[in-house]
């Protein structure tokens, strides 16, 4: 079952590390997906989280379709570590583009 409320999505620039963050109005927790910038044209999707009040909201595919879109904008492919980055990779070939195997 999918949440039907409005996803948030920002981000966080930290040097050599970075995040995009998820929130929902009326939610606490929020969501990440942490990012390693290796250099300009390369980063490392280091790991996503969700906590349980978000879960089944689409929180997770929401993020990781941020990071798509922020690659292809920003022309940087993604070395997909976390596993929940690199199983929606192999699910959408059309990220191929974006994404180093």
């Amino acid at each position: 079952m999918t949440d039907k409320r409005e996803i948030q999505i920002s981000y966080e620039d930290k040097g050599h590390k970075g995040r995009f963050v998820a929130r929902i109005n009326g939610v606490a927790d929020e969501g990440e997906l942490t990012i390693s910038r290796v250099s300009d044209v390369l980063n490392i999707a280091d790991g996503t989280f969700v906590p349980d009040t978000l879960r089944g909201t689409g929180t997770a595919s929401a993020l990781v379709q941020a990071l798509i879109a922020n690659a292809r904008a920003k022309a940087y492919r993604i070395v997909p570590l976390c596993p929940y980055v690199r199983a929606q990779s192999l699910k959408h070939p059309e990220w191929s583009d974006v994404i180093q195997n």
